[in-house]
This record gives C-alpha cells, sequence and structure tokens, in this order.
C-alpha cells in the first residue's frame, strides 16, 4: 500500500479528522500525518514489533500501538489475523463485508470493508474510526 486516506476518529466525545499518507508491506507501516493545510500532525512507524509515534498536536490518547493494531485488523492477511488472535485466546471472524474479534461471545472490534471505506469500532475501548481512500 502506499496511498492517501482520510482518517476519522471518534473517542472521548470527540471527533478528529486527518489526513494520512500511508506505506505499507510487510514488513513495515509508515504513516504521515498531515492537516488541511498540509502541515506534519505526526509520524508513526512500525517495524519488528516496534512502534514509533510522534506527534506534536495529536493527543496522547491517539497512540501509535493502537492505530498500528486497527491498521492490521482493517488490511492483513485474515489467515495470519486469525492464527494471532487464537494465540491471545480470541477468536477472529471473516465475513462477506468484514471482520470481526471476539473474546468470548463478547464483541470486542467490528470492521466494515468496501472498496473506498473502512469502518472499525473498537467495542472493548470505546472509539470507532473510519478510514477512506482506494483499498484495492
Amino acid at each position: 500500500m502506499d496511498n492517501h486516506q482520510l482518517i476519522s476518529a471518534y473517542f472521548g466525545g470527540q471527533n478528529h479528522q486527518l489526513s494520512a499518507w500511508v506505506k505499507a508491506d510487510d514488513d513495515r507501516i509508515d504513516m504521515t500525518f498531515i492537516s488541511e493545510m498540509g502541515a506534519t500532525m505526526g509520524e508513526l512507524s512500525y517495524r519488528d514489533g516496534v512502534v514509533h509515534f510522534s506527534s506534536p498536536v495529536l493527543p496522547r490518547s491517539f497512540g501509535g500501538e493502537f492505530i498500528v493494531a486497527d491498521f492490521q485488523l482493517a488490511f492483513y492477511c485474515a489467515v495470519a489475523l486469525r492464527g494471532a488472535m487464537e494465540n491471545i485466546g480470541l477468536f477472529f471472524e471473516e465475513t462477506e463485508n468484514g471482520r470481526r474479534v471476539f473474546d468470548g461471545e463478547t464483541m470486542i472490534v467490528e470492521i466494515e470493508r468496501s472498496r473506498s471505506l473502512i469502518r472499525l469500532v473498537n467495542h472493548l475501548r470505546g472509539y470507532s474510526m473510519i478510514f477512506e481512500g482506494d483499498f484495492e
């Protein structure tokens, strides 16, 4: 993946919107968050299980580890995700239009996918995100 995305995040009773340039492959994730005026609002990199996230303006609660986990749940290979979830005692399910993660019978993450929009709801942590872009 090497493309622009619009990200809308809803948490803590507030809505946040920003653009991101995302480069990702099997070995890495790099994101640059950009304001409407084109200023860099933060950067994230993920390699070898290590997340580096810095931002002079985004709240600390906009944690890099959560961004990486959400990105992986939304975009990574279902077979790899299923195995990783099973290793930590969670159940991963892929449906025709999305994905879901359960802890027992409790749904903790729900993802709806289309060619241009991904909607992720994290029921456990009480936030949601919408990614808009070209996801083919």
